[in-house]
């Protein structure tokens, strides 16, 4: 059974690589034109699914990447690409675009799931990051009893970044559609170059490892 310590380091580990903070106005600008019960159905379906991904890869990461052939590093780039194109969406408003072609027209079922699916649940929640210290962190958690007390950490890291999107999501009624307009240009710049830095750093480790 993993001590207290290891338990503790495994959930702070997560939690900082999944960055409830930080997505906390990112998640905000994706759901913009939802109503609260719209906003907070996206935000619980992306934690559900991030959380199934993580505990994915703590289960069996290291086989399925190995199955595919897929490096942590090559994983890190595809996910900076997906990044960098929600990246330049935001910045020219290509999203609102869409929305205002049906504005009369109430935010449809698929388009909810879809946007909790990507970006947010891939690769914001369940990114490269969260899915790389996850796998590192199976290794101290072997057993039955290990996997299963990794599985309530990650558990723990999702329910907490959920909450963070609730009290998010309070933010919005103090912005007006000028200060969503401007946040959302101004994380979309952000995302763009944290897009960057993941491409970076993966080809940089690629190029390490050849």
């Amino acid at each position: 059974m993993p001590s207290f310590d290891a338990v503790f380091n495994a959930f702070v580990t997560i939690l900082v690589t999944i960055d409830p903070p930080g997505l906390a106005p990112v998640f905000l600008a994706l759901t913009r034109g939802m109503n609260r019960a719209e906003r907070r159905q996206t935000g619980m379906r992306a934690c559900i699914i991030s959380f199934g991904v993580i505990a994915l890869f703590a289960l069996a990461g290291a086989a399925i990447l190995a199955v595919f052939g897929i490096t942590l590093p090559a994983f890190r780039v595809a996910g900076g690409l997906l990044l960098f194109f929600i990246a330049f969406e935001m910045v020219f408003e290509r999203r609102q675009e869409r929305k205002e072609r049906s504005a009369d027209a109430a935010i449809t079922r698929d388009h909810i799931h879809n946007i909790a699916v990507f970006p947010l649940a891939i690769p914001l929640i369940a990114g490269p990051g969260a899915i790389s210290a996850t796998v590192l962190l199976s290794g101290s958690f072997a057993g039955p009893a290990g996997q299963a007390t990794l599985v309530a950490v990650i558990l723990a890291a999702t329910t907490t970044t959920y909450l963070v999107f609730l009290l998010a999501e309070r933010l919005d009624k103090f912005l007006g559609q000028t200060g969503r307009s401007i946040l959302t240009r101004l994380l979309g710049v952000i995302l763009a170059a944290l897009a960057v830095q993941f491409v970076a750093d993966g080809i940089k480790a690629l190029m390490a490892a050849a």
